[in-house]
C-alpha cells in the first residue's frame, strides 16, 4: 500500500477530527475542570456497617455531592473528595451517610482542605512534565537515530506526531465536557502522561524500521523506505493496540467509576498514537525530507539541513 501517497488524506483527516474539539475549546476556554483542580475538601470516613463504593457514591450524589470522588481504602474505609464543604456541611453530609449507609456508625479519620492555589500547583506541575518529557523524547531520538542522516528530524517528528494525538485528546474531553458535563482530574494528567508513552513507542518502532531500510537499502528513495517500513510494522501495531483496547475497554466497562477518565484518555490515546505513528510522525519526515516542509516554514531548507 502506497501510504506515502496518501499523505495529504491523512492529513486532511487530522485537522477533520482535531478542529471540532478546537471550536469546542474556543466556544468554552479550557477544559472542564473537576475538583482535583479547583481546591474542595477531603475526609477519609471508616464505615461501622459494610458500604460498597457504588452506594456511597450514589448517596453522595443525592447531597448534591455528583462530582465526588471515592476511593475504596479497604476495610470498609474510604477516601472522599468533595466540593469545599463548611463544618456545617461536613456534619450534615456524615449524619445523612449514618442514617442511611450505617445505622452503627461512621467515624472521621481525617478531614482537610485543598486550596485552589494547591490544585494550580497541580496542573503547572503536570504541564512542566508534559514538557520534560517531550524534551527527553527529542533528546533520546535524536541521540538513538544517530547513525542516519539528520537524526533530529526524528525526534521533532516524533513531537509533532505527539503532540497531534494530545490536541485529539483535549480536543474530545472539550467536546465532552461541554455536552455531557465530563471533567478532568489528576486522573487525566496521568493518562495524559500515559499516551505520551505509549504513542512515542509506536512512532519508534516505525521508525526503528525506517533507520534499518535506510542504512541497508540507501539505494531505494527515502519515500519508498518509509512505505516498507510502514509494512512491515503495521501488523504489529495493529496487534498491539487491539489487545491492549480489548483489555482498557473491558476495563471501562467492568471497572469503576474511578478510573474511568483515566482508561478512557488511555482508549482514545492508544487510537490516536497507533494512526499518528503511521500515518503523521513518517509522514512529516517525508514531506521535511522532500522539501515541501521548507517551502511551507518560512525558512530554506538548507538551512535546516
Amino acid at each position: 500500500m502506497d501510504f506515502v501517497g496518501k499523505r495529504n488524506w491523512f492529513f486532511l483527516f487530522s485537522f477533520l477530527v482535531i478542529l471540532p474539539g478546537v471550536v469546542f475549546l474556543i466556544i468554552n476556554p479550557g477544559l472542564r475542570t473537576g475538583i482535583d483542580f479547583k481546591g474542595g475538601s477531603t475526609m477519609t470516613v471508616a464505615f461501622s456497617t459494610p458500604v460498597t463504593q457504588e452506594e456511597l457514591r450514589s448517596q453522595l450524589a443525592s447531597l448534591g455531592q455528583v462530582d465526588a470522588t471515592v476511593q475504596n481504602f479497604g476495610d470498609n474505609t474510604y477516601f472522599l473528595r468533595t466540593r469545599q464543604l463548611s463544618d456545617a456541611d461536613k456534619e450534615t453530609i456524615l449524619n445523612s451517610l449514618e442514617a442511611t449507609l450505617s445505622p452503627d456508625g461512621v467515624e472521621v479519620l481525617s478531614s482537610d482542605l485543598v486550596s485552589p492555589v494547591v490544585a494550580r500547583e497541580t496542573i503547572l506541575n503536570g504541564m512542566y512534565a508534559v514538557v520534560a518529557a517531550s524534551v527527553g523524547i527529542f533528546i533520546y531520538l535524536w541521540w538513538a537515530f544517530r547513525s542516519v542522516p539528520r537524526p533530529f528530524r526524528y525526534g521533532l517528528a516524533a513531537i509533532v506526531a505527539l503532540v497531534h494525538d494530545l490536541v485529539i485528546v483535549v480536543g474530545i474531553f472539550a467536546i465532552l465536557g461541554n455536552l455531557l458535563g465530563l471533567e478532568v482530574n489528576t486522573m487525566f494528567l496521568v493518562a495524559v502522561l500515559t499516551v505520551i508513552g505509549y504513542s512515542v513507542n509506536d512512532t519508534i518502532v516505525v521508525f526503528d524500521r525506517l533507520r534499518e531500510n535506510v542504512t541497508n537499502y540507501g539505494n531505494r528513495g527515502f519515500a519508498q523506505n518509509v512505505n516498507v517500513s510502514i509494512s512491515e510494522t503495521i501488523g504489529r501495531s495493529l496487534n498491539t493496540s487491539l489487545t491492549l483496547l480489548i483489555v482498557l475497554m473491558s476495563l471501562l466497562l467492568f471497572g469503576g467509576a474511578t478510573i474511568r477518565t483515566f482508561l478512557l484518555v488511555l482508549i482514545i490515546g492508544v487510537v490516536a498514537g497507533t494512526y499518528s505513528s503511521i500515518a503523521v510522525a513518517s509522514q512529516v519526515l517525508v514531506v521535511w525530507e522532500s522539501g515541501a516542509l521548507g517551502r511551507i516554514l518560512p525558512f530554506r531548507r538548507s538551512a535546516t539541513a
